[in-house]
């Protein structure tokens, strides 16, 4: 079903998509936040520029957007899939505790903030180019990849990465020496058996914006894992 959101505020645009019982193609997206919040079967392609928390609370349901995403997409999804074709804002996957996020360009600040697994659920963030200051902040499971694709020499990752890691892994394509971690983390280089668990994710991010997954997969990856049951020790304790 073709909806067009040019004239409608964002609760008629998502009782829009609630009506079509399936697939949506939005057109003239105008900032409307909170698009497919809570959503589960549906798929739901955005032409135009979606607001704020696109995908919150997301429950299954597919979401794709032409163009950038804005902050929080994603924040505490569940379950589904976001794709976004260009960039994507700060606080991308915030607490998001299951589904895959894949941005084909580069990320803001603080993606994957407490991003949490339970149980069999796993989210995966994959980013394209390069992310901002802290990422990964808090983070407790789940998988955070960032391939650092047409970065032209910039950093792979702002500032301060890693920050309160308890949980979870961070994979970088990238040796990362111009990057500062906390004591609290390991970084290492990524072993074969590292590259075949995130390969899933970088074979279906290559299939998305059509990279050859051979040639991303031949580079160096640095792997960041916590290295402490009480991260927060060092940060809070004198001795």
């Amino acid at each position: 079903m073709e909806i067009d959101a040019t004239a409608l505020s964002h609760t008629a645009l998502n009782e829009a998509i609630r009506r079509t019982g399936g697939e949506a193609e939005i057109s003239g997206c105008l900032g409307q936040r909170f698009i497919g919040a809570g959503m589960s079967n549906r798929k739901i392609r955005i032409a135009g520029v979606p607001g704020n928390a696109m995908g919150a609370y997301l429950n299954g349901a597919y979401i794709e957007t032409l163009g950038n995403a804005q902050d929080a997409a994603g924040d505490t999804m569940n379950a589904g899939t976001i794709v976004v074709r260009g960039d994507i804002g700060d606080t991308a996957g915030y607490a998001m505790r299951g589904g895959e996020i894949y941005v084909r360009g580069s990320a803001g600040y603080r993606t994957g903030i407490h991003m949490k697994a339970y149980r069999e659920m796993l989210p995966v963030i994959v980013i394209g180019g390069k992310a901002g200051s802290f990422l990964g902040e808090y983070q407790a499971g789940g998988l955070i990849i960032v391939l650092g694709l047409q970065i032209h020499g910039d950093r792979i990752a702002g500032d301060f990465p890693c920050t309160g890691m308890h949980g979870g892994k961070m994979y970088l394509r990238s040796d990362c020496a111009d990057i500062v971690f906390p004591e609290q983390v390991t970084a290492r280089p990524a072993s074969g058996e590292d590259k075949s668990e995130v390969l899933p994710y970088i074979a279906k991010y290559c299939t998305l914006f059509d990279y050859n997954v051979d040639a991303v997969m031949d580079a160096h990856f640095t792997v960041i894992t916590p290295d402490s049951r009480n991260p927060y020790k060092q940060m809070y304790v004198a001795n």
